[in-house]
């Protein structure tokens, strides 16, 4: 059995998260509640869960208060938000599980069993450490991103990304340090997940950072030299998109 405590601030949502994990996550067993920082401290230390199912926004306090008070964390999370805002980026970035508010089952049971499958180790506290100091950074040139790769997670600050170049199901990252990234995601997932007001896509193969273009060709379509002198193509549907980020 997984031991777990939830947090939240709402009784109804909690009393919501206790019935969908007793019907549809039996290997779940809640030993604890708690609506706010302060209570939350205390069940935790009390029971020591290997899961905490944590509502970002409370009354008195938010998660990140709780977490910067229990540091280091001994225990999986899974964050819960009513708001698809700012927040949210931050766990794209830093790979770990979040759910929107109202809660998803196949979305929740899939985040359970994650948790359940990974282990403390320095990955996880790794992660921990990208999600806070992204949260507290609010300028996106200076927030961090985890990198899945076949060896384990790599984490990049965003500033230090000139581009993404596709193959197949992986995609290569390549930095301003000229050192080169393979990661397990496709470049649509990263189209999805980058900010575009620093990255765009100019090409079914090719992400760039447009604050590291050196200089624009046109043509056709024209094409990108970007700072570390590669020459990127910027295809002819994605042109007009281009210009007007790049002129921005």
């Amino acid at each position: 059995m997984i031991k777990t405590v939830l947090v939240d601030d709402e009784t109804d949502s909690i009393k919501i998260l206790q019935r969908l994990l007793s019907t549809y996550c039996p290997e779940v067993e809640v030993v604890g509640t708690a609506d706010g920082v302060d209570t939350a401290t205390h069940v935790i230390q009390t029971t020591k869960p290997a899961l905490v199912i944590l509502d970002i926004e409370m009354t008195h306090g938010n998660a990140f208060d709780l977490l910067n008070q229990l540091q280091p964390v001994s225990f999986q999370i899974i964050f819960v938000t009513a708001f698809d805002n700012y927040a949210i980026r931050a766990f794209k970035y830093s790979a770990l599980d979040y759910l929107l508010k109202p809660v998803d089952i196949d979305e929740l049971r899939a985040a359970v069993e994650r948790a359940a499958t990974r282990t403390q180790g320095k990955s996880f506290l790794d992660q921990m450490e990208t999600l806070l100091y992204n949260v507290e950074t609010f300028q996106l040139t200076q927030q961090k991103m985890a990198v899945p790769t076949l060896t384990g997670l790599v984490f990049i600050p965003i500033r230090d990304i000139m581009r993404f170049e596709a193959g197949g199901s992986y995609t290569t990252i390549y930095l301003t340090s000229k050192d080169e990234i393979i990661a397990t995601r496709n470049i649509k997932e990263y189209e999805d997940l980058l900010p575009p007001s620093i990255f765009c896509r100019v090409h079914n193969s090719h992400i760039i950072n447009l604050h590291k273009i050196q200089k624009y060709h046109k043509g056709r379509g024209g094409y990108v030299i970007m700072e570390d002198g590669s020459n990127i193509e910027v295809a002819s549907r994605r042109r007009e998109e281009f210009l007007r980020r790049l002129l921005k």
